[in-house]
């Protein structure tokens, strides 16, 4: 049975509406273009923490060029709750540990659920360090990105840190349109791969390709 993330959300946001009630989320980012939806949309319910964790971005200037962008967005970001930020450790090595042996399988597959579940677990982590309502993560806004996967393994989570996950899909209700119209507005960077090393060779390659063909 397929669930609707989003139609849950949307009953856990009236259920706290109702209460008069603004819980406070930990939310992981994967990047400023990702977050911009969400934080416009959840911000008027939640105090929210934006971690940015991302291990996972190659080459270094490209993971600094991001929380810089990260930063700048909260700041101009006009919200109900201030929002906090906070960044994570850039431990790249971890990454590349978690992900041994899964060098060439494609985007989408088995080594993103593993690089899911290394972020997801450090949000967790943090979020009950300082004790949070709710952790949740941006990365379902992408089409690219399987929301049930992230879901299962934030249930998990939870169930193993004691802190609710916020399920959802935000990629829904045009989230993902949303998301592109915002970083027009605010001028941001969005870059045109995912963030490892392993995503931006496979978007040379097909690039690569379609150059190819568009020459042929």
């Amino acid at each position: 049975m397929n669930r609707n993330y989003q139609k849950e959300l949307e009953e856990i946001i009236a259920k706290h509406q109702k209460n008069r009630a603004a819980p406070t989320l930990l939310l992981h980012s994967c990047c400023a273009p990702c977050s911009s939806y969400v934080l416009e949309y959840l911000s008027d319910f939640f105090r929210i923490t934006v971690f940015y964790y991302n291990p996972n971005i190659y080459p270094d200037e490209e993971y600094y060029k991001r929380v810089e962008e990260q930063k700048q967005f909260i700041q101009k970001l006009p919200a109900r709750y201030p929002i906090q930020f906070v960044e994570g450790d850039f431990d790249k090595e971890r990454f590349y540990e978690r992900t041994k042996g899964m060098e060439d399988i494609p985007e989408g597959g088995e080594r993103c659920f593993h690089c899911y579940e290394l972020r997801l677990r450090e949000a967790a982590k943090l979020a009950l360090e300082r004790s949070m309502d709710y952790f949740t993560t941006t990365l379902s806004i992408s089409p690219l990105k399987n929301a049930g996967r992230l879901n299962e393994i934030g249930q998990a989570l939870e169930v193993e840190y004691g802190v609710k996950y916020l399920s959802s899909d935000f990629k829904k209700k045009n989230g993902y349109k949303r998301s592109v119209e915002l970083s027009r507005e605010y001028d941001m960077y969005r870059q045109d791969y995912c963030g490892c090393v392993f995503s931006m060779r496979q978007h040379q390659r097909e690039q690569c390709s379609r150059d190819i063909g568009s020459n042929t």
